[in-house]
């Protein structure tokens, strides 16, 4: 069973290997992502273009990430982001044989990069969702050169997407997969889907879930599966907080 994740725009400080796009998932991919990361240090020249892919409005922080480039030294996809999801999986928190399943379960899928490992190293770095890098929307672009190479890689695995819906712009498999959704008093929740996505993974990865009828049968702290509705190849898991 893969899990495919959204990133977080935040990220962590620190590294501790060089970086390099050849570490990175399939290497099929790499003329792809040396495209875009060349755009994307070009962009970084002109402060105006740069405060732009990042989304951010702080001189100070503006400045930090456009020195920083893509040259700090590298750490784990999953170390390196440090959005709700990510504090809630703890990661840091798991022994060795609980992170290695993260490391190597775990499709994460970058806005810079497009879809990685969990383990693998990436440096620390600015994009904003849904920016452009110069006139490349990075969703788009990475769908069309990733969306074959994932299908075949997962080709026979089950998936698990417990993506925001954002990243449907970046791949939607093309086999049966299974989603969540939390809900509240009847209602969808935002935030705290961030964060139950996390508890959800983390159980997952504690329990060393490898299906998703497994998966069904996992008991989670505070959820409750209210009902599952399947469409074409999409099945979604409902949950009740509380």
């Amino acid at each position: 069973m893969k899990i495919l994740l959204a990133p977080s725009e935040t990220k962590s400080t620190g590294g501790t290997v060089p970086f390099s796009l050849s570490d990175l998932w399939n290497n099929e991919l790499l003329e792809t992502r040396s495209k875009l990361t060349q755009i994307y240090l070009e962009e970084l020249k002109n402060e105006l273009k740069s405060k732009q892919m990042f989304g951010l409005k702080k001189p100070r922080e503006i400045e930090y990430y456009r020195n920083i480039g893509l040259h700090s030294l590298a750490t784990k996809a999953v170390k390196r982001y440090t959005g709700v999801a990510f504090d809630y999986l703890d990661y840091s928190s798991l022994d060795d044989k609980q992170q290695n399943y993260i490391d190597k379960n775990v499709i994460i899928f970058s806005n810079l990069f497009g879809p990685i490992m969990a383990g693998d190293p990436i440096p620390e770095y600015r994009l904003a969702q849904g920016a452009k890098v110069g006139e490349i929307e990075a969703d788009k672009y990475y769908k069309v050169h990733s969306a074959e190479l994932l299908d075949n890689y997962l080709a026979d695995e089950e998936i698990l997407d417990i993506r925001a819906g954002y990243y449907d712009r970046f791949y939607v498999p093309s086999k049966p997969y299974t989603t969540l959704k939390f809900i509240k008093d009847g209602k969808a929740v935002s935030h705290w889907a961030k964060a139950y996505r996390g508890i959800v993974l983390r159980e997952i990865t504690k329990a060393g879930i490898n299906s998703l009828q497994d998966f069904i049968k996992l008991p989670i702290e505070n959820l409750t599966i209210q009902e599952i509705q399947v469409k074409k190849n999409k099945t979604e898991i409902v949950y009740a907080l509380g």
